[in-house]
């Protein structure tokens, strides 16, 4: 029998027949002045910002005009968290495992510091010099999935509901903050769905697909513009789809003029 990867282990161990209740969006929007400002940024930090680290950016904005969703739930009742933080999932051994970057106060960050904070964690990440995570992936790596399944249902309450951080295990209090945010455009995917993970104990989990040329109709005439798609996968306890129609016109109003993250720029 070949030998699972921990991510797989996690996975079985995970996820059992849906109960919870869960709103799924999908946004397509144009690109261009997202790819032309990400270019000016480049330009003058010297820093390589790319469209995950604009959305992560993008979702910190929406989360910090959302207050509902920018929460945990404790016995039952919503708390807010003080910070906007976010975790980028981070792809490991060519993809056979996963590894997080979570960004305190993303919303405060600008581009170039979030994207050269989550460049020098994923680059320790994909050395295998991360203390943390090793700690966790070992435990993991050694336990049973019967074992694994009651184990970080229980973890995941500790850390995502109690605020309680593991040093021994290499977990800190709310490990994914708010959101995951992921991508499947490197793998060749317009889209795709996050599914939730409930050890992560977060409201939002954000996809993004592959940027693709496609014929769009602006002011009655037929033109090609780079489209991304963006999917979210929103827990119906925090939000409803009117507020998730209100975060969209956000996310669509910045990827129209992207200079508003930073007027000064």
């Amino acid at each position: 029998m070949p030998k699972m990867s921990t991510r797989r282990k996690l996975a079985i161990a995970t996820w059992s027949a849906p109960r919870e209740g869960n709103i799924y969006g999908k946004l397509t929007v144009d690109a261009t002045h997202v790819l032309a400002y990400l270019e000016q940024v480049r330009a003058e930090t010297g820093e390589k910002v790319t469209i995950t680290h604009f959305v992560g950016k993008v979702v910190g904005a929406a989360l910090r005009d959302a207050p509902g969703l920018n929460g945990f739930l404790r016995f039952g009742a919503f708390h807010h968290h003080s910070t906007v933080d976010v975790a980028f999932l981070v792809a490991l051994d060519e993809g056979s495992d996963l590894g997080k970057v979570k960004v305190e106060r993303v919303d405060e960050k600008r581009l170039e510091d979030l994207a050269r904070e989550f460049g020098a964690a994923a680059a320790k990440l994909r050395a295998g010099k991360d203390k943390e995570f090793k700690k966790s992936n070992n435990l993991a790596r050694m336990l049973p999935t019967w074992i694994i399944r009651p184990l970080v249902t229980f973890i995941g309450w500790l850390t995502g509901s109690l605020g309680v951080s593991l040093p021994a295990a290499g977990l800190e209090a709310f490990p994914f903050g708010t959101c995951i945010i992921t991508s499947v455009g490197m793998l060749g995917l317009d889209e795709g769905f996050v599914p939730p993970t409930p050890f992560a104990r977060v409201p939002v989990y954000v996809l993004l697909g592959a940027i693709r040329d496609q014929a769009v109709v602006e002011h009655g005439q037929v033109v090609v513009r780079p489209m991304l798609t963006i999917t979210a996968t929103i827990d119906h306890r925090f939000m409803d789809g009117f507020q998730g129609g209100v975060l969209a016109r956000k996310v669509r109003e910045i990827f129209a003029d992207p200079t508003q993250l930073y007027p000064e720029r």
